[in-house]
């Protein structure tokens, strides 16, 4: 079941800086900041935010990963596994 987005106006933002900040960090959901009645901002914890730049790096792994395997070029495994090891490591569910 999807959750319904939360969504402040940037007037309330202004207001309320602290509060929306602290709802956040305590929800670790997204908050959607709209200015004149369309989305222009989304603020994340920092917590989602490391997360989601660590999940980025790896995808950005993968894919170079796929170039160089179809390019010919390769790794040992073990390095490959031991760089993963090392990656997933700072992933904090």
């Amino acid at each position: 079941m999807a959750t319904v987005p939360k969504i402040v106006p940037i007037s309330d933002l202004r207001q309320d800086a602290t509060g929306i900040v602290k709802l956040v960090a305590t929800s670790r959901e997204p908050v959607f900041i709209t200015q004149r009645g369309r989305a222009a901002a989304v603020m994340v914890s920092m917590q989602t935010y490391e997360q989601t730049q660590h999940e980025m790096e790896i995808l950005r792994l993968l894919a170079r990963g796929e170039k160089e395997i179809e390019a010919g070029e390769g790794y040992d495994m073990a390095a490959v596994f031991a760089e993963a090891d090392k990656l997933l490591s700072g992933i904090k569910s």
